[in-house]
Formats: C-alpha cells, sequence, structure tokens
C-alpha cells in the first residue's frame, strides 16, 4: 500500500487505547456492583499518558507531536469539492434525533473508519456526574479525560459539511472524536481514506456503556 493509500483509517487505536476502554467496562461494572471505590479506580486507570499521546498524536499539536504527520497526511485532489461559506452550508448541521438512531441501528457503537468503541455524550456525562474527580471533563483537551475522548461518539459527514455536505442519514456515519477531528474539513480523497459505506461494518456487542446510565431506547442518542 502506497503513502496515499486507500487506507481505512487514520490510525488503528493502540493496544493501551483498547485497553482504556476494557477498563471503563468494568468501571461500569463496578458502579452497578455498588463498588464505587473500584469503579474509581478504574475510571483513573484508564486515565494513561499513552492514551493522551495517542489522541494528541491526531488532533493536538504537530510541534509536541512532530509524528503526526505520519497518520494526518493529506494531499490536493483535483476536483475536490471547495469550501462553502457559513452562510450557504447546509442546515441543520447535525442529524434528527431519529437518524442519529437509525446510524446507531446500522453502524453499531463502532467508528466505522478504525473500529473504536464509543460512547455518547450522555453516557461520559453520567460518569462525570458519579465520579466527577475521575472522570473529569473541563474546557481543553489536557482538562479532559483521554480515554473519553478516545471513546467520544461522534456523527460525522462522509462529505464535510463545510464542503457542501448535508446532515442526511445517507451522508452520516458514526465515527471516534479522533477520526472526525483528525480529519477536520478535509474530503475522504484528500486523506487517502476509503469510503467506510462501501466496507463490512465494524458491529461488536459493545454496548456503548449504555447501562451505566439507561434510558429508553428512543433517548439513547
Amino acid at each position: 500500500m502506497d503513502f496515499w493509500g486507500p487506507r481505512r483509517c487514520v490510525r488503528s487505536p493502540t493496544a493501551e487505547v483498547l485497553q482504556a476502554a476494557f477498563l471503563l467496562d468494568r468501571a461500569t461494572g463496578a458502579h452497578l456492583a455498588g463498588e464505587n471505590v473500584a469503579a474509581q479506580l478504574l475510571i483513573a486507570e484508564a486515565d494513561s499518558q499513552a492514551v493522551r499521546d495517542y489522541v494528541e498524536t491526531l488532533w493536538g499539536s504537530s510541534k509536541l507531536y512532530p509524528d503526526q504527520p505520519k497518520y494526518v497526511r493529506f494531499r490536493s485532489v483535483e476536483g475536490s469539492p471547495p469550501s462553502v461559506p457559513g452562510e450557504s452550508r447546509s442546515q441543520p448541521r447535525m442529524p434528527t434525533s431519529t437518524d442519529k438512531l437509525r446510524l446507531i441501528e446500522k453502524y453499531g457503537r463502532n467508528c466505522v473508519f478504525c473500529g473504536m468503541p464509543l460512547v455518547t455524550e450522555r453516557v461520559r456525562l453520567a460518569f462525570r456526574s458519579a465520579y466527577p474527580q475521575a472522570a473529569y471533563w473541563a474546557s481543553g483537551n489536557l482538562n479532559q479525560h483521554p480515554a473519553f475522548q478516545c471513546l467520544w461518539l461522534q456523527y460525522d459527514h462522509i462529505l464535510p459539511w463545510s464542503r457542501g455536505g448535508d446532515a442526511s442519514f445517507e451522508n452520516m456515519v458514526i465515527a471516534c472524536a479522533p477520526c472526525n477531528y483528525a480529519r477536520g474539513e478535509r474530503t475522504l480523497d484528500e486523506l487517502g481514506l476509503m469510503d467506510p459505506r462501501e466496507l463490512p461494518i465494524y458491529k461488536t456487542s459493545w454496548d456503548g456503556l449504555e447501562r451505566f446510565a439507561p434510558v429508553p431506547l428512543e433517548r439513547r442518542i
């Protein structure tokens, strides 16, 4: 495979990232069993420098992470859609609640690009409410728990919104925050990425840790 691909994702999850997901899964089990101290310790254990480095390599400072271009590499592609002025972009930007549920039903709770297990913002907020010190989340990348950054479920535009894409079900997929933010406003071709809609779906038994704060299915967005 040459430098420009085709490739499925900008970077595959590392063993440390997957271990962090496993730890949060264990923390969920401990929480549900009423073992709050154990849950807090597991959440803190998932807060590792290796996971932080993974995230920052994809969306942090290229000066601090000089190997970033190894993953976030892009090129000019003749005929690519131009950037659309803000006032002319499709509205609304995000899919409807119904389409969010349809997307999760279709793709599951794993990133369509890298396979990362994902949790919604609602679940992350539930962790933070129960364990505010361990599951910390504030303004600024370094003030956010890196495992929850990695596993953050995003509704991603295949044709970027800024390049004329809309929020239709056909143009949206489920992605992790690192894949989404690393791609930014670039098209799949510009990063040498394959179209995930044309590939087998990474659909696993991962439940998105929804059992941590269960709600009726129609609200799980």
